[in-house]
């Protein structure tokens, strides 16, 4: 492994741990763990105005269930299972079959639909210990999971409103740019030609209506349908297929979905299925290596380093690091009995992208030395320091800068 290959920089930025007795499973410290629940929050809040409710489904479900709804077939020798001879039951891989259980509870009308769900689900498969790689390929992972239940003149639309949310994400991201593919049918589906037909059509139309071009990949859809595959490049030119989204009318009907149609009938309703980070985990170990370790500031597990330059100071550290973290700026305090050189040091060695000195005089006048990685530096009063870094601290602010030109070196 390279310096900078992720499973190197989560030990060495004490982010997670993995070890051999839990194979595929992640174990997150807290500056780990803070990465990551500013990625989740980040896009809760996106899913949230996009219109989605988020839900929360069980771990563990029967295996008639799964069966039910075909995946016991698909993935089943991946599926973790317990079965004591009186209960089979099954960890779940995907969410998308309890979604549906949600949208059956209660008489559902047309004039409801389109439904968005969205959840944070944990999933747990039984990969092969071969094909495990840091936490880019785990059994025990997050999804960004959200399934939109609608009729079929909504499909269009409600996958292009997809593609543009993740369009605004992976540009905050620092992914402007990205592949799509179409992946079409696999040799073994559900569903007659007639249906596949309509829906790779619609997938791809919503896809151009967006200004893309997908390529094709032939025979790499879902057994259930289509599907839009996004993939990520990366600084070292590497491709990385995160997000997806999916068209279903196969899962709606084998789990009895429907709604009350205009025409008092029961209709189905059809199904998207789509995620833009795919894992959480997996997104993660992405941006570190796309980034060399040092995320942008606003993903930064600690953003300022507090440091008085002797313990004179400590109580006006304390206050410096409370004005930051009253601000939700996520400072912590370097404030040991180490040189001042060696704490900044210390600071740079876990990516720390700011660090805020004070002495004696910024003590006095109520000040903060704020400096960067690079080196560059500005004194400015406490009040304006918080200020600047909430600004940089916006998701999407990915090369905003503390200090203006006028700044630098005073």
């Amino acid at each position: 492994m390279d310096d900078l290959d992720h499973r190197n920089l989560g030990v060495q930025l004490k982010l997670w741990h993995l070890q051999e007795d839990a194979p595929g499973m992640v174990f997150w410290h807290p500056r780990g763990y803070a990465v990551y629940r500013v990625l989740e929050d980040y896009l809760r809040r996106k899913m949230c105005r996009a219109g989605y409710a988020e839900v929360r489904t069980p771990q563990l479900l029967p295996r008639e269930f799964w069966g039910r709804s075909g995946h016991w077939d698909k993935f089943g020798e991946h599926m973790f299972r317990i079965d004591d001879g009186e209960l089979a039951m099954a960890l779940k891989p995907m969410s998308c079959p309890c979604h549906v259980q949600i949208f059956n509870k209660g008489l559902r009308s047309w004039r409801e639909l389109p439904i968005r769900y969205a959840e944070f689900g944990a999933c747990h498969r039984n990969e092969p210990s071969g094909s495990l790689h840091g936490i880019m390929r785990t059994r025990a992972f997050e999804q960004d999971d959200a399934h939109v239940f609608c009729r079929e003149q909504d499909v269009e639309g409600e996958v292009a409103r997809f593609i543009a949310l993740l369009d605004e994400v992976y540009c905050d991201l620092g992914f402007p740019d990205y592949e799509v593919a179409l992946a079409t049918r696999p040799a073994v589906r559900a569903g007659d030609d007639a249906t596949w037909d309509w829906s790779e059509a619609k997938l791809g139309d919503a896809a151009r209506r967006c200004g893309l071009a997908p390529q094709i990949n032939p025979g790499e859809g879902a057994f259930y349908g289509p599907k839009l595959e996004f993939a990520l490049r990366d600084r070292l030119g590497r491709s990385w297929q995160c997000g997806t989204v999916q068209l279903d009318g196969v899962l709606p009907q084998r789990l009895e979905a429907s709604y009350v149609a205009p025409d008092g009938s029961r209709a189905r309703p059809l199904m998207i299925h789509h995620a833009i980070f795919g894992s959480l985990s997996r997104m993660i170990a992405i941006l570190l290596e796309h980034h060399g370790g040092v995320l942008p500031f606003w993903l930064s597990p600690d953003q300022v380093a507090v440091a008085p330059i002797s313990k004179d100071q400590a109580g006006y550290g304390a206050d410096v690091l409370a004005a930051f973290a009253d601000a939700g700026i996520r400072a912590v305090a370097y404030d040991g009995a180490d040189t001042l050189s060696r704490r900044i040091v210390a600071a740079h060695e876990m990516a720390v992208p700011v660090m805020a000195i004070v002495g004696g005089r910024e003590m006095r006048d109520g000040r903060v030395n704020l400096r960067e990685r690079e080196g560059s530096q500005a004194d400015v009063p406490l009040a304006e320091a918080v200020s600047r870094l909430q600004a940089r601290a916006r998701p999407g602010a990915l090369v905003a800068q503390a200090l203006s030109p006028a700044d630098a070196g005073s």
